[in-house]
């Protein structure tokens, strides 16, 4: 395998499937068996997902909502997002741990480093939940930060786009896909990749990022096998 340990981030959008909202148990099989594949290969595997399936903080602090309370909602979203890809791997036979970032020590392990590297190395994954414990920190912050703490070779952002365009291919049918990017280059030209915090995270902390296409069937076994897909930020 191309990496040996990676950091997986998904959005909770992405858990919605084909529905306005919630979780598509049918996308969490897919996502679980797809992550047990690459698994099976030797890969330790950590995972940060979003909660905008559930609520989202900035969304709920623009509707009059105080924006602590709205954040810490949305971080509790990511801890249910959690546990349902928890029970998914499990239901495939997978050990899975999963820690949060706020105590909840009914249904979660707290975040603890070295925990969550010794449980790597033992094989099992690591979901990520809570973001970063802190308001006004999105989940790509989360993600950034774990990565960096365990030690990761990369993160993996999972989307429903197959890359980093130009602008939106959605809704520009001349728009152009970039296979590798520098940091510099996307500052440059303004692209969404992740938060600016997280991004400057990422940059400063010589750590890339592969932007890809976790809907399409084996995209994530091509990812960490190092077939070139997707959009790769690096230095």
């Amino acid at each position: 395998m191309h990496y040996k340990r990676i950091l997986l981030k998904l959005s909770g959008e992405a858990l919605m499937g084909g529905r306005q909202y919630g979780i598509d148990p049918e996308r969490l099989r897919e996502y679980a068996q797809d992550i047990k594949e690459i698994g099976a290969k030797g890969v330790e595997i950590a995972i940060v997902i979003g909660g905008g399936n559930i609520f989202r903080g900035v969304s709920g602090a623009s509707k009059g909502m105080d924006r602590v309370q709205a954040d810490n909602m949305g971080m509790l979203a990511t801890v249910i997002n959690g546990l349902a890809l928890q029970s998914a791997l499990e239901n495939e036979g997978v050990k899975t741990r999963l820690q949060s970032a706020i105590n909840i020590n009914e249904v979660a392990e707290p975040f603890i480093r070295r925990k969550a590297i010794s449980h790597l190395e033992k094989g099992r994954v690591v979901i990520f939940g809570g973001g970063t414990g802190n308001p006004y920190f999105t989940t790509d912050s989360a993600a950034v930060l774990r990565a960096i703490e365990i030690g990761a070779d990369v993160i993996l952002k999972g989307t429903r786009v197959d890359g980093i365009y130009s602008s939106d291919p959605e809704k520009d049918t001349t728009a152009t896909k970039f296979d590798f990017i520098s940091f510099e280059d996307v500052l440059k030209k303004g692209l969404k990749v992740m938060d600016t915090t997280a991004f400057t995270l990422s940059q400063e902390n010589e750590l890339p990022i592969v932007v890809f296409d976790m809907n399409t069937k084996g995209n994530l076994l091509k990812v960490v096998s190092g077939e070139k897909i997707g959009t790769t930020v690096n230095l």
